[in-house]
């Protein structure tokens, strides 16, 4: 469904993406992971076409990216880091206009948005203006613009920012459900214990170079770590296992409170 090739991206002197190689099949859920700045967000933006780059290539469901634009627009979901909506707009009337953008069928729009704005528990505020709206009811909205089209890509930069335990189950839940139609999830986040829960493979990218892409039996073979979770393997291959040191070092010794003056 996602077959990336030898993708790089550059900013001026410094190289955000340094020929990324991957593919995704249909029906999987696949976590892109990296520290802060690792090129993850740079890789998402170009895979949603919203950067070009500098050289490689992208195909969704067989289709050139760089040749056929919109083709692949059509079926990729793409839900970004910072959502930027209309706030002018009612929550309804920004679904509509999505709809409208993607050619969602009216029956279909009808159906899906009230399955979701329910799920969601955005039913009620679906004629109030967005700028009334908190961050986690913008992130669901965001979702449920998405969700509704029922694209065969999902393509998805941390979706559980603000939102409650609550939302971030249920989105659990239906990218699982997603996933066993059909539905390839492309998802980035900062949360390894989402990640581990989620997805069937796992990539690493490090300053911009895809470490390391496997499953979770392939990535504690790599790291060496064959009883461990996400989290340690990833402090392994990121090389932030001195954090596990330090903090171990904290709690054997802990600062002790300063002693009130008189």
């Amino acid at each position: 469904m996602l077959k990336i090739e030898n993708l790089s991206k550059r900013f001026g002197h410094h190289l955000a993406v340094d020929n990324i190689s991957l593919t995704v099949q249909q029906g999987e859920i696949y976590g892109f992971l990296g520290p802060n700045g690792a090129g993850k967000t740079t890789t998402i933006k170009m895979i949603a076409g919203l950067l070009q780059p500098d050289q490689g290539a992208i195909f969704i469901n067989g289709a050139s990216l760089a040749e056929q634009p919109l083709l692949c627009k059509q079926q990729t979901g793409y839900v970004p880091d910072r959502p930027w909506l209309y706030e002018k707009l009612t929550g309804m009337e920004f679904l509509q206009f999505i709809a409208s953008l993607y050619g969602v069928a009216q029956e279909r729009f009808r159906t899906a948005v009230t399955h979701y704005l329910t799920l969601f528990d955005l039913l009620d505020w679906q004629d109030h203006l967005i700028e009334s709206y908190s961050h986690g009811m913008r992130q669901k909205l965001i979702m449920a613009s998405v969700l509704m089209q029922d694209q065969p890509l999902l393509v998805i930069d941390e979706p559980m920012v603000g939102l409650d335990p609550k939302s971030a189950r249920l989105v659990k839940e239906i990218f699982k459900q997603k996933a066993r139609a059909g539905t390839t999830i492309f998802l980035s986040t900062h949360s390894l214990e989402i990640a581990e829960e989620l997805c069937h493979r796992i990539g690493i990218i490090i300053e911009g170079r895809l470490r390391i892409s496997g499953s979770m039996e392939t990535l504690r073979a790599e790291a060496g770590r064959h009883d461990s979770g996400l989290e340690d393997i990833f402090l392994e291959l990121t090389g932030a296992w001195e954090l596990k040191e330090v903090i171990a070092a904290l709690k054997a010794n802990p600062a002790k409170p300063s002693e009130k003056q008189p």
